[in-house]
Parts: structure tokens; C-alpha cells; sequence
């Protein structure tokens, strides 16, 4: 007798009750701090449950306000619709809204509350017990909408606690809180590890869209990170077994490899058509190979190019999703697919999958991480990451989970800057006319700090003041220095040194930062004083001049007659002739001195040779024979 899909999808079901009874499970609530600054009535600390969506703001912290609606305490409506906002004023401090738990999604409480102008969101649980994560509703259309564009943090809090919260607020105190996220992700050293766990099913919903988005948008952070020997990264997938009972039934054996020992459900949750859950399970296991040969080859980060490329290449709509076109990323990206394939091994085979048992085993939590039971899930320096699975949040988890002053610059960019500067310029030091500012978005909030500009940098508090140092810094709006243009000539006080000095320059007198005023030399007499001189002021400057034929000489402030001067110029030319003319005929004698001593020397040498043998040459020969009768 066959089955139908229903008792198909129903005996599917029964098995997944039974391995999750098989299992204990640990799962761990991920916290963060929550502290009441005021009033002092309820002033402490106290533990909260991060949202698993929105954003975190992982290694900073938020101050604010609470309120508590007097409408729509529930936040299951739109806040619109009783007229209330959440938007604070200029100056003041955001607002967190406080709702009641119950009637609706966690993350449509949110929803609601963002859109009225709310900063962050606590929930207060409506039952004494144990912290839990606020997940995200089930996979459907309408949902997905909104889950998707909260951008806000939230978390939730004891009922014992939000009663008091609410009380103090009723009696007409304003509480103040600071939600504090610095110590959610542990930072011991310059290194983060990180582990992601995915699927390659790319049919399962919107999270799976949600999942396959973010390794697109994630891979060039991730691989800038990897590359710098900033972290280590490691995918991970969840498969599960088939109790032992079930596995020559129909449902494990399309489900499972190895007998039954590693198992995803059917994508398209039907046994009849499409792909089948072995399907999945033989993609993880090669994605998983992926990693592992490229780690041997010293290149970790090439799995995110294929997990970002066997996403595009060969997706199940297309009917692409199998072992022919993954093999053909494999090529393009230059992988060993022999070694590839022996790690995978044999699915057929009654014995454990070393790589998969490995994925099984690590499922279970260690340490302060719980057991990993939601997909996808992130896990920085073994704490569950948790919230918008987003290329800005994430990245702002990793950066959190360095060691202060470590973080690369890639933590330093426009993707987690918490935007702090635009609101007040965040309280920092400011120069409006060059549009220059101390105020430094990162990820842990903002800094003040004096910056450096086109290579000139700025020293002060950051805060108060900044000044331009070093050379260049005239460059920059003339080193605070007074300076002014007139006739298209500049004067300038500023100095390029160290000393930071704005001095007045010749011809002017004032501090040199906000006056220089021109020196009148003519009314002063500092300056062409002689009888004959008549003196004309210029800005900056001055112009002598004298009467009739006479020249002035400014370095010696006196009047010359120009013939005196003309005279004395022929005498000049005449000296500067003669004393040429001389040299010339010196060097001449010496010349010819030199050329007439070396020609008697070579004449004399001739003449002696020709008498006696000199000792640099060698003996006449004797032409008269020794044998002659």
C-alpha cells in the first residue's frame, strides 16, 4: 500500500520529534546589560535577552529614556493610530519603549514601536521564569517584510523587573537606562574566531533568501579579514540522523546518507518530485570539502567564493543544483576536485563520514556557547551572535570581539558607523569654515579625536580645541593665522614650524591671529629719511623715491648722483678688463713655459742616446763577427 504526501510529510514530522527527544539540548539566551541610571529607587543592574533581529550594537552602548504608552501597551497595532510618537526632541535622549509581552510577534512589537520614532524596545515578559531569545515569526510573506527593515535593538526583560520599571514611571520619575552590549562578545585578543552556520538549500523560505544574501554581501569583508590574519572563519552545516528504526523506510532513505546517519529535510517538502534532502546533505558535505582543501592550500577564504558562486551558478529553480555544475565551480576556482572527492568519500557506504560526524559533534554546545538549534547562526568567540543577519550588524559582532585598540580598519568604515557625528557633531571640536572635525564614527560608539588632514595633522583635546602643526599646516585655513589678499598680493602671519607661532609679517604690526595692520614707515620715519628723499606709502610696504638725477639706495637709505654711479660703473668695467687681460697672459706664459721645457728635455735625451746607452735600453749589438779570420 503507497503512501500519500500528507502521511508522507506526516511520518517526516513524527521523525523529527524523535531525534530531537534523542538529543539534550542546552540551548544558552544571549545577553546584555541593562543598567537603571535613575531614580535612584530602582537604580542597578540587571540582565537582558537580545532580540534575534534588528541590530544590535554590539561593543557600544545606548543611553535613553523609557516610556511606557498608555495605549497599545502590547505594541501589536500601529502607534499612529493613537496618535502617540516616540520621537525625541533635539538634544535630548532617545526614547525606549516598554511593551507587554503577548497577542503578537516579537518582532511586529518592534516593528510597531520603530516606526513611531522608539530608539530600542524592552519587552517585559508576562510570567516569572528563566530569560528567553525573541526569535523571529515563521517564514511568510508578511512578516518577512517587516522583519527585514528593523533597525533598531530590543530585548527582553524579567516581569518582575518591568513591573518595577513601570511603577516608577506611573509615579512620574523618568527613568533613565543604559543598554550596554560592550561585554556580549568576548575580546581577549587581536585575533576573532568565528564559525557560520548555513545551508546550501536555497528553497527553505525567506530565511534561506535572508542567508544566501548576506554571504553575497559579507564575502569581500570576510575575505579583507581572513587575508589580514584577523580572524578564522569556519562553516558549519546541521544535519541530523535517522533513529535507527526509520532507516530503510522511504523518508530516510531520500533524506540521508550513510544508512541514515546524516540527514536535511526534502526542500520542497514533497518525496514525490524535485530535489531530495540527500541532495542537500551531499552539497554541505562538498561545500564543507570546499573549505577544507582550500585551508591545506593556505587560501580558507576561497568558500566564500564558492558558497557565493554555487548560489548563482546552480540554483534549484533552475534545476542547476547538482554534482555537474558544483564541479564546475570547482574548476573555475582552480581546486584540487580529486582531493575534494576523497574527502567527501562514499555515501552508500554503512559508516560514519568523518567530516559530517565532525558537523554532528560540534553541534553540541561547549563552554559558554549553547547548542546551535536555529539556521543560520552566528557564533563570534564562541558567544551565539544574535540579531539582523546583515553585512553592517555582523561585521560591528566581529569588530566588537577584538581587543581595544586592535581592530582593523576595515571596523573603522562607513559599514558600522553608528552616525553620532551628525547630531551636534557628537559634542566634538569643529572648524565650520573648513568643514574640519574631531568626531569619529566607529563601531563603538563615537570618539573625539583631533584629525589629520591632506597630511597635515591636528593636536589638541579633541574636544575643546584642534590646531594645525607641523609643516603644511598654513596649508589649512592658513594655520588660524591672520592672513589677507589685497591687489592680488597675499600677506600671511602663519609660519610653518613647529612652535605653532602666528607672527605679523615685515611692514605690519598686530597678535598675527585675528590683526596685522599695515606699518605707515613714512609717518613712523622708519624709513627714507635722507634730505632728498620723498617717501610714499604702500600696504605692506613703501616706495622712496628722490629729486632730480640722484638714485636711491634703500639698504643704505641715502640719495647718489646716477652720473657718480654711471662713472664709477666705467671704472668697474675697465678694472674687470684689465685684470682678465692679465690672467689671460699669465696663464699663456705658463703654458708656453711648460711646452718649451719638455721639447728640450725630449732633444737632449735624443742627443745623449746616441753616446751612451741609456739604462732603460737595452745593449747596442756588436755587428763585427767573432769568427772573422
Amino acid at each position: 500500500m503507497g503512501y500519500s504526501r500528507r502521511s508522507e510529510i506526516g511520518i517526516f514530522l513524527v521523525l523529527l520529534s524523535i531525534f530531537a527527544e534523542s538529543v539534550v539540548g542546552r540551548f544558552v539566551v544571549e545577553k546584555n546589560s541593562l543598567r537603571v541610571t535613575s531614580p535612584d529607587s530602582i537604580k542597578g543592574t540587571h540582565d537582558s535577552a537580545i532580540g534575534n533581529f534588528g541590530i544590535p550594537q554590539y561593543g557600544g552602548s545606548m543611553a535613553g529614556t523609557v516610556m511606557y504608552p498608555k495605549e497599545n501597551r502590547k505594541g501589536c497595532k500601529n502607534f499612529d493610530d493613537f496618535r502617540i510618537s516616540f520621537k525625541s526632541k533635539p538634544g535630548a535622549l532617545p526614547f525606549f519603549v516598554l511593551v507587554d509581552r503577548g497577542d503578537c510577534f516579537f518582532a511586529l512589537k518592534v516593528w510597531n514601536a520603530q516606526n513611531a520614532g522608539a530608539a530600542a524596545v524592552l519587552v517585559a515578559d508576562d510570567v516569572e521564569e528563566a530569560l528567553i531569545t525573541m526569535d523571529s515569526p515563521e517564514e511568510d510573506h508578511a512578516s518577512a517584510k517587516y522583519i527585514a527593515n528593523i533597525t533598531i535593538p530590543s530585548a527582553l526583560i524579567e516581569k518582575s523587573f518591568g513591573e518595577n520599571l513601570k511603577k516608577a514611571i506611573s509615579g512620574g520619575d523618568m527613568v533613565n537606562v543604559n543598554l550596554d552590549w560592550r561585554e556580549s562578545v568576548p575580546h581577549p585578543d587581536d585575533r576573532v574566531e568565528y564559525e557560520l552556520w548555513t545551508n546550501s538549500n536555497d528553497e527553505c523560505g525567506v530565511k534561506c533568501d535572508m542567508l544566501m544574501e548576506f554571504i553575497k554581501d559579507f564575502k569581500g569583508a570576510a575575505q579583507i579579514l581572513e587575508k589580514g590574519g584577523y580572524t578564522q572563519f569556519t562553516p558549519h552545516y546541521i544535519t541530523w540522523y535517522c533513529p535507527q528504526a526509520f532507516t530503510i523506510s522511504k523518508q530516510c532513505k531520500s533524506q540521508c546518507i550513510n544508512h541514515g546517519r546524516y540527514c536535511a529535510p526534502d526542500p520542497e517538502q514533497d518525496f514525490s518530485s524535485g530535489y531530495e534532502g540527500k541532495d542537500v546533505v551531499l552539497e554541505n558535505l562538498r561545500q564543507l570539502c570546499v573549505f577544507k582543501v582550500a585551508s591545506e592550500n593556505k587560501k580558507p577564504w576561497v568558500w566564500w567564493d564558492y558558497a557565493t558562486d554555487f548560489q548563482i551558478r546552480c540554483p534549484m529553480k533552475e534545476k542547476k543544483y547538482n554534482k555537474e555544475c558544483a564541479e564546475g565551480v570547482i574548476r573555475s576556482l582552480g581546486l584540487d576536485l580529486k582531493k575534494i572527492e576523497k574527502c567527501m568519500g562514499d555515501p552508500s557506504t554503512d559508516s560514519d563520514n568523518p567530516v559530517l560526524k565532525e558537523e554532528q559533534d560540534a553541534q553540541i554546545g561547549k563552554g559558554s556557547r549553547g547548542d546551535v538549534t536555529i539556521l543560520p547562526t552566528l557564533v563570534v568567540n564562541n558567544r551565539q551572535y544574535r540579531g539582523k543577519l546583515e553585512k553592517g550588524a555582523v561585521l560591528k559582532a566581529i569588530c566588537a570581539g577584538f581587543e581595544e585598540t586592535t581592530e582593523p580598519s576595515v571596523c573603522l568604515g562607513g559599514d558600522v558607523e553608528t552616525n553620532e557625528c551628525l547630531d551636534n557633531n557628537g559634542g566634538c571640536w569643529v572648524d565650520k569654515t573648513s568643514n574640519i572635525t574631531a568626531c569619529k564614527d566607529t563601531f563603538r560608539g563615537r570618539v573625539c579625536e583631533c584629525p589629520v588632514v591632506n597630511g597635515v595633522r591636528f593636536k589638541g583635546d579633541g574636544y575643546s580645541f584642534c590646531t594645525a602643526s607641523g609643516p603644511g599646516r598654513c596649508k589649512i585655513n592658513n594655520g588660524g593665522c591672520w592672513h589677507e589678499t589685497r591687489n592680488e598680493i597675499t600677506f600671511s602671519a602663519c609660519i610653518d614650524n613647529e612652535e605653532r607661532k602666528c607672527t605679523c609679517p615685515p611692514g605690519f604690526k598686530g597678535d598675527g591671529i585675528k590683526t596685522c595692520e599695515d606699518i605707515d614707515e613714512c609717518k613712523e620715519k622708519k624709513a627714507c629719511q635722507c634730505p632728498e628723499c620723498s617717501c610714499k606709502n604702500t600696504w605692506g610696504s613703501y616706495d622712496c623715491s628722490c629729486s632730480g638725477d640722484l638714485l636711491y639706495i634703500r639698504d643704505h637709505d641715502t640719495c647718489i648722483s646716477k652720473r657718480a654711479t654711471e662713472v664709477k660703473s666705467a671704472w668697474v668695467a675697465v678694472w674687470v678688463i684689465l685684470i682678465g687681460l692679465a690672467m689671460a697672459g699669465g696663464g699663456g706664459y705658463l703654458v708656453y713655459k711648460y711646452r718649451l721645457r719638455s721639447y728640450m728635455d725630449s732633444e737632449i735625451r735624443a742627443i745623449m742616446a746616441q753616446y751612451m746607452p741609456l739604462d732603460c735600453q737595452s745593449e747596442v749589438p756588436n755587428h763585427v763577427s767573432d769568427d772573422r779570420a
